[in-house]
């Protein structure tokens, strides 16, 4: 019989589309959750999900996994990771999918509250930062309980594509894209840096090939979806790595969708800015220094995002 330690992380996923079914596969694999539940309205879809995810389970730490239909099964979770609603088709912005989605979330939320109140609530679904304050609104849960994972995926594709320029390990290179999850974010160039020395001091970065790098981040999406139909690898990789942190209680600092109270200047919207990341879900929003480029994309990723609330 399986013993569990007194370490217990329940996570709930819901929706077992193409994001929710990568990430359940990867938290499984990741061995950072005791009990995995898979949600979606087509009870057999998760079913069938499960099944096939429960004959790996020889092969790597045991999780327990069970499916359901009923939002009555995210009780007792700690972490419930949102990925269910309409996605983005070619020739769709993420924007196009937020009058489809919110219907969606006004019936989902409330029932994911009733069964989990005491759960941190990750949105994933598209608008991630409309549906991340929708989700806020509706649930009436503490705004550091309720947040989107926002442009963690972005901030991990810019370190990627400006690695590929100068040929440092991705995970050396403190740059990061803000604002909205979508096509009016911004790269805070400002202090973008590989170990305090700033990218703008490696020979082969000059200004067109930053230029080349944003493009590239911003667009990949769009390229994805094109040439695959969907994205599901990458976020999934991203969704595990929040989720670690939150059991691990690491204080580790991510770009997340949160409300904004006065950040220079903007309020009542759900954009990405850097989040010390526990236990308890959002523990610090990082108050850091913008120049004055900065601070007018991030007005306008406000302005863009608050037109879809």
């Amino acid at each position: 019989m399986v013993q569990y330690t007194d370490n217990m992380f329940k996570v709930s996923v819901i929706g077992c589309g193409s994001v929710g079914a990568t990430t359940a596969y990867s938290l499984m694999l990741a061995g950072i959750t005791n009990e995995l539940v898979l949600i979606d309205i087509q009870s057999e879809k998760a079913e069938g999900l499960v099944l096939d995810m429960e004959h790996s389970l020889p092969f790597i730490p045991y999780t327990k996994l069970s499916a359901s239909g009923d939002f009555a099964a995210c009780k007792g979770s700690d972490l419930v990771v949102v990925t269910a609603g309409k996605r983005q088709a070619e020739g769709e912005t993420r924007l196009d999918l937020a009058n489809a989605n919110k219907k969606i979330f006004q019936d989902m939320i409330p029932k994911i509250v009733a069964s989990a109140p005491n759960a941190i609530i990750l949105v994933v679904t598209n608008p991630v930062d409309v549906l991340a304050y929708e989700a806020l609104k509706i649930s009436g849960l503490p705004w550091q309980r309720v947040f989107g994972s926002g442009t963690v995926l972005d901030s991990a594709r810019f370190q990627f594509n400006i690695s590929e320029k100068i040929k440092v390990h991705p995970r050396s290179i403190d740059a990061y894209i803000l604002g909205e999850h979508g096509d009016s974010s911004f790269p805070v160039w400002s202090f973008a840096n590989v170990l305090g020395k700033p990218l703008e001091e490696f020979k082969e970065f000059t200004p067109e090939v930053a230029k080349q790098c944003y493009e590239d981040t911003k667009n990949a999406a769009y390229r994805i979806i094109h040439d695959l139909g969907y994205t599901c690898y990458s976020i999934a990789t991203a969704i595990t790595e929040i989720a670690r942190n939150i059991k691990d209680d690491t204080h580790q600092v991510f770009p997340l969708s949160v409300l904004l109270k006065d950040y220079y200047g903007v309020s009542d919207v759900c954009l990405s800015v850097p989040c010390v990341l526990g236990k308890n879900g959002i523990e610090k929003v990082l108050d850091i220094r913008l120049d004055d480029q900065e601070k007018e994309a991030m007005k306008k990723s406000a302005e863009t995002v608050k037109g879809y609330k």
